[in-house]
């Protein structure tokens, strides 16, 4: 197991990127799809700079776009670590962006990528640990946690061979579902 620890701080990467009409969507706005290209970009980046090896994205967990981005606009990316296991570190990355001539910065979206760290065998190899300083640090690090926590819950109780779909249809009543199941 690998012993050494990194503080939060020394692995975060910020990264500023002018949009332009390229980028944009048949709306106008910018693309979701480069968006999300950009943060796995800057996920890989921090991931590697925290465990020094080549990383893959494992999954992406949350990613609620709030504001759309114009062309025109300047958005940066922010990553840090949030959380490690013995192989894998959570990334967390904010996206904001700015119109250049008012100065008005939006928050676009959060969102946490899954990343692996892996040897030039392409064998997951373990991460360093992680180092936190002050109250946020840990919160993001706990945030993290119970997220795992959730996910393997949410896989045991759906995902199992003994799942029956009929104990949960009273729960679906008020959703915009119409059931026929076929016996």
């Amino acid at each position: 197991m690998n012993n050494r620890y990194k503080h939060v701080e020394d692995t975060r990467i910020t990264i500023s990127e002018l949009m332009l009409p390229s980028h944009a969507n048949f709306s106008g706005k910018i693309h979701g799809g480069y968006i999300l290209n950009l943060m796995d970009q800057i996920a890989f980046a921090c991931a590697s700079k925290h465990s020094g090896t080549y990383c893959v994205t494992a999954s992406v967990d949350t990613v609620d776009f709030l504001n759309p981005i114009e062309v025109g606009e300047l958005i940066t990316l922010k990553a840090s670590i949030n959380y490690v296991g013995r192989t894998s570190m959570v990334v967390g990355i904010r996206v904001e962006s700015q119109n250049i001539q008012t100065g008005k910065v939006n928050h676009c979206n959060s969102s946490y990528f899954t990343m692996v760290s892996k040897n030039e065998n392409g064998k997951s190899t373990p991460v360093p640990g992680l180092i936190v300083n002050d109250d946020l640090e840990v919160r993001r690090f706990l945030k993290a946690v119970k997220r795992i926590e959730m996910k393997k819950k949410r896989q045991e109780e759906f995902d199992s061979d003994d799942f029956m779909p009929e104990s949960y249809l009273n729960d679906l009543q008020n959703y915009n579902v119409k059931i026929e199941l076929k016996n």
